[in-house]
């Protein structure tokens, strides 16, 4: 990537920041860290259902042919069924658009879905650690700000008694 197409960052520093900003910045990334870990959720579902899928694929031997079988419908309707070709699976591929696969093509297929939902889990985990390593320095920041402000007030009223 050349230095033109790279997004120009901009250093804040925080300290010189008002208070008001540091709450706005702070909500901000509460915010963010939220849809992270929203996005973190769905993939580790997605995770889970590849590598279910894996298992369910290394299940399938050649005995068993004429299986009875459970198919699923919708989540929670099932018909019964057998297992009528033990070479070959239907692999949903997304959007409407299925694949015929022999077994070690739907086996490899799932296992690099998992692969590549692991990696992106890994990207945002990274993000989320930054960001919140970014909000506890807001948040030391802020209480900074508080205290000096209450010392402040304090101070004050203890001139303004001084001098009645």
């Amino acid at each position: 990537m050349s230095s033109k197409e790279k997004p120009e960052m901009q250093q804040i520093e925080l300290n010189k920041l008002p208070l008001q900003n540091l709450t706005q910045i702070k909500k901000q990334l509460d915010q963010e860290l939220g849809v992270f870990q929203d996005s973190l959720q769905a993939l580790k579902i997605a995770q889970t259902k590849y590598k279910d899928t894996v298992e369910c694929l290394d299940k399938i031997k050649p005995d068993a042919k004429g299986s009875d079988i459970m198919v699923p419908l919708t989540g929670s309707m099932f018909v019964p069924g057998k297992i009528d070709n033990v070479d070959k699976v239907l692999v949903d591929v997304g959007t409407g658009y299925y694949l015929n696969m022999n077994l070690d093509s739907a086996r490899d297929y799932f296992k690099r879905k998992v692969t590549f939902v692991t990696e992106q889990m890994e990207k945002i985990q990274a993000i989320g650690l930054e960001k919140s390593k970014i909000r506890e320095a807001i948040m030391d920041i802020m209480d900074s700000k508080i205290q000096a402000q209450m010392a402040n007030q304090r101070s004050a009223r203890a001139m303004a008694g001084a001098s009645n």
